[in-house]
């Protein structure tokens, strides 16, 4: 029986009819207000990027919405896929990407504040400069105390998330599964991912 045949049985007969319109109208809000309340909130990530930096936003975002007690899924496609290997081995690179801070982890507070704005022409042609890079991101992620993205996806996946790889990027670039973490909750392609994208409260595309 639908809300609106419940709340016609519901109806006080004494009402006059414009009365009557109103005060289903009322109910009607209400249960659906109920109802929505009642709803878990659903998140669907489609992770594409294999960078250190760009591995927390997907984990920071799924992690955070599994603790809220939301449904959450992250599709893993392309350089997405690295974020769901045993061992990772992420590295961040300023070359190309201008809004990327440059600042130093150590020394004193106003050194630590300064932004080395190091052209392209510099960073491309100095031997090891993104392994620099790499380890001055991960000494600042350190000395903040943001977890690692080891801890990150650890904690998404034991709050109840789903880590989805995409099929065909692992044909694609010639993947091991066993390269991958026992916890990918399937191997699907994007057409299977979309219907899950498209009934969520909120989809992402990092």
């Amino acid at each position: 029986m639908s809300v609106a045949s419940e709340e016609m049985m519901a109806l006080p007969q004494h009402l006059q009819p414009d009365a009557m319109d109103a005060w289903l109208e009322k109910k009607l809000d209400e249960k659906l207000a109920e109802r929505e309340a009642a709803k878990t909130p659903s998140l669907a990530i489609i992770a594409t990027k294999g960078t250190l930096d760009m591995a927390y936003p997907p984990f920071i975002l799924g992690s955070t919405a599994t603790a809220l007690g939301w449904d959450v899924s992250i599709f893993f496609t392309f350089y997405g896929l690295e974020l769901l290997k045993k061992d990772l081995n992420l590295e961040v690179s300023p070359l190309g990407n201008p809004a990327m801070p440059m600042k130093m982890p150590f020394g004193p507070e106003w050194f630590k504040a300064i932004n080395w704005n190091i052209p392209n022409a510099v960073q491309g042609i100095v031997p090891g400069f993104e392994n620099f890079a790499t380890g001055m991101m991960q000494k600042t992620l350190k000395n903040k105390g943001v977890a690692s993205i080891a801890e990150l996806r650890e904690m998404t996946i034991e709050a109840g998330g789903k880590l989805v790889a995409c099929q065909m990027t692992v044909d694609l670039f010639g993947y091991d599964i066993d390269d991958f973490i026992p916890e990918v909750k399937d191997w699907i392609g994007a057409a299977s991912f979309l219907p899950t994208a498209a009934k969520a409260d909120v989809s992402l595309f990092v």
